[in-house]
């Protein structure tokens, strides 16, 4: 063979080569390297060409979209559609002027780096899967489920985010690119059904379409977002979209699921069904507002987590509308208004919220300035500011939520004034605890009384405390024979009257009932009424109907923070500042138990403040044996430092009442508090030896 002939043989053998190995060799790379859209399309062909699909190619600036994807030039088509959404003003307020660069950092940032996730207080780090992602499925060192989806949600992302605008330190930026890269090819295919697992369910579904929508436009000018991750994006938001829009839940999860679709469709108009999602979600969240909140502003999950959830994402939905130039009707509007004047009016004087069901005991502070400001109620800026700014009340300080049942007692909004919480409503919508009936205190600046908590939904901490954390053992309530209550209504289908509960100018009072005991064998029912003498004490009166002996436990459950001690039947804490003291008004004979972090033979004495914290508390128990019927009464007498002198006893037993008097530190009540309603409340003050005042009969 001559030269020229072995040369040409080479040549083409060289060219051959090329032509049947490149797909091989390129498959050898991995997911990181792919930056461009020919990249991406060599090693995912069918993404890019059907990731077109979603898209109206006739919306005005496609034009060279649709040229070029007529043509059947996929690469030369996406990269026109990537050119069109760096200068699309779909999202001006999103878009984000790019910072100088620096080699800043910031500590928290630079964790999540490392694939370290903090995930509701837990901390653990996202290995490398066998397929060279990250194990997108991990469930935290506690084998959690919550910890993957929650992991799933992408909040870490808008950490990273957030530092990289701040710092201008390239290295967030290119995080943010592998990690979008990495989930988003990991995640699919799209499965396109209803889905209880770590990446495709409705919850990290909406939340991610929410913070990719931000990221995107905020980012569209970074050159540290690779084309590829670009069009990955665009290529996953229709898939959420679908998800949100066929298989989203109702009450809280609705709210949040809605608010995603809503988000894609407003900030992305270009695709198909954009304007009939946007249709579609409007009406879905107006009706599912009518059914998840009481006409007093309070969600019917009845738990303050999940009702600042819905309301956070009602508010989203609003500016989401007023940003498609949709308006939404004056219910709509007028309904977020008072679901702000609830966490305003039922906030405890340190700021925080209500802990109940499944909630956390988080601050509310800022949450309810914004709301101050936005519907311009000065009294909310003066509730939550301890008065130090906007304009008191009209009103008295307590506040009444006859549809949710929630009696808010106080007698001022300082910091030192007193609160409490009682629990006279429906079981709840969701996220229920079997603890009607339930009341906590605060006074002073420290939390006396308090509820459980959540602790936990899945993994370890919940295998051990979820069922205490449901249980009425975990409240402040009466057990029967040791057994709690089951469950109760969903939903209230009135609302609770004057006949139930009274706010007035000197007391409040409120009373429920309930019959319901899970595992009891026979009949029982337990009828709490509680008055609050403002400025004074409160006073508890448990009238237990029986048919047979019973063995009842009375449980009142103290924050971790407070040192408790048992003086005869009166149990007390014992601090510098911030006292309270249970003295029973009665001869009853109790054995009475502190039980702290107990975990045998049942659990007792735990508190969870946020989900995943807890640390054991002390539990007074309050326990004896009943003949028949009986009724107890209970004097909680708050004092600022030492406790006061005190004495509380029953003069009388009526039908349907109980007088009782208290006398404390030379001052004398005369009360009169029934148990079937607000009939026959009778409060008179007097100094001991003669009448000083009578402040109201009724």
């Amino acid at each position: 063979m001559k030269p020229t002939q072995l040369a040409l043989v080479i040549t083409l053998a060289t060219a051959c080569l090329a032509f049947i190995f490149p797909a091989k060799i390129l498959a050898q790379k991995s997911w990181k390297d792919i930056q461009t859209v020919d990249e991406l399309y060599r090693m995912y062909p069918e993404l890019v060409e059907e990731m077109f699909d979603p898209f109206d190619l006739s919306y005005p600036g496609l034009e060279r979209v649709k040229s070029a994807h007529e043509r059947g030039e996929w690469v030369a088509a996406a990269n026109e559609l990537l050119t069109y959404f760096k200068g699309a003003e779909n999202a001006p307020a999103f878009v984000r002027d790019l910072p100088a660069y620096s080699t800043t950092e910031v500590a928290e940032a630079d964790t999540i780096l490392q694939y370290v996730f903090t995930i509701q207080n837990v901390r653990g780090v996202v290995p490398i899967g066998t397929d060279g992602h990250r194990d997108w499925y991990y469930k935290g060192p506690n084998n959690d489920r919550e910890w993957a989806w929650l992991s799933n949600r992408h909040s870490q992302l808008a950490t990273v985010m957030k530092a990289y605008f701040e710092t201008g330190n390239s290295k967030y930026a290119r995080f943010i690119d592998e990690f979008l890269r990495d989930f988003i090819l990991a995640s699919m295919p799209y499965p396109a059904e209803k889905g209880t697992e770590s990446i495709w369910r409705g919850l990290e579904v909406a939340a991610r379409a929410k913070v990719w929508a931000r990221l995107f436009y905020a980012m569209r000018d970074s050159e540290y977002l690779s084309d590829a991750t670009r069009l990955l994006i665009l290529r996953s938001l229709p898939d959420h979209a679908h998800y949100n829009r066929n298989f989203h839940g109702a009450n809280n999860w609705l709210t949040m699921e809605i608010s995603a679709l809503a988000t894609i469709a407003a900030y992305f108009p270009e695709l198909k069904q954009s304007s009939a999602w946007l249709e579609y979600g409007i009406e879905e969240m107006v009706e599912s507002m009518r059914d998840q909140v009481y006409p007093d502003g309070v969600q019917t999950e009845l738990a303050s987590h999940y009702h600042n959830v819905s309301l956070h994402n009602f508010e989203l939905f609003k500016e989401i509308c007023d940003h498609a130039g949709r308006e939404m009707p004056d219910y709509f509007v007028n309904t977020i208004r008072d679901m702000y004047g609830y966490i305003a009016h039922a906030v405890r004087p340190d700021g925080h919220r209500i802990l109940n069901n499944d909630g956390d005991r988080g601050s509310d502070r800022t949450m309810i300035l914004a709301g101050a400001a936005k519907f311009n109620r000065p009294d909310w800026e003066y509730i939550v500011t301890n008065g130090q700014q906007g304009m008191a009340p009209a009103q008295s300080p307590s506040f009444f939520f006859p549809w949710a049942g929630h009696l808010i007692s106080r007698n001022g909004f300082g910091q030192h004034a007193h609160w409490s919480f009682f629990d006279m409503g429906p079981w709840g919508s969701g996220h229920q605890h079997n603890d009607k009936l339930h009341l906590s205190i605060a006074a002073y600046g420290r939390d006396l009384l308090v509820d459980s908590g959540r602790f936990a939904y899945t993994g370890a901490v919940a295998e051990k405390f979820r069922p205490y954390a449901l249980s009425s053992a975990a409240h402040n309530l009466i057990l029967i024979d040791g057994k709690g209550q089951g469950r109760g209504p969903t939903h209230a289908t009135e609302p609770l009257t004057d006949a139930d509960a009274r706010i007035t100018d000197d007391y409040d009072f409120g009373y429920g009932r309930f019959d319901s005991f899970s595992g009891l064998e026979g009949n029982a029912a337990h009828t709490r009424s509680m008055m609050y003498v403002r400025d004074r004490f409160w006073v508890v009166v448990d009238h237990i109907e029986v048919d047979r002996p019973r063995t009842i436990e009375a449980l009142w459950h103290w924050h971790p923070d407070c040192t408790v001690e048992v003086e005869g039947n009166v149990v007390r804490t014992n601090q510098k500042v911030g006292n309270l003291s249970i003295i029973p008004a009665a001869d009853m004979k109790f054995q009475i138990d502190l039980i702290k972090g107990q975990e045998e033979p049942t659990i007792q004495g735990w508190y969870s403040p946020s989900y995943n914290e807890f640390s054991p508390n002390t539990t007074a128990v309050y326990k004896a044996e009943i003949p028949g019927t009986t009724t107890f009464v209970w004097l909680l007498l708050p004092s600022e430092d030492v406790g006061a002198h005190a004495t509380a006893s029953v003069v009388a037993y009526h039908a349907n009442s109980v007088e009782v008097d208290i006398e404390v530190d030379g001052r004398k009540w005369a009360l009169t508090i029934p148990w079937n309603g607000t009939q026959g409340v009778d409060v008179t003050q007097r100094v001991v030896g003669y009448e000083v005042v009578d402040r109201d009969r009724d």
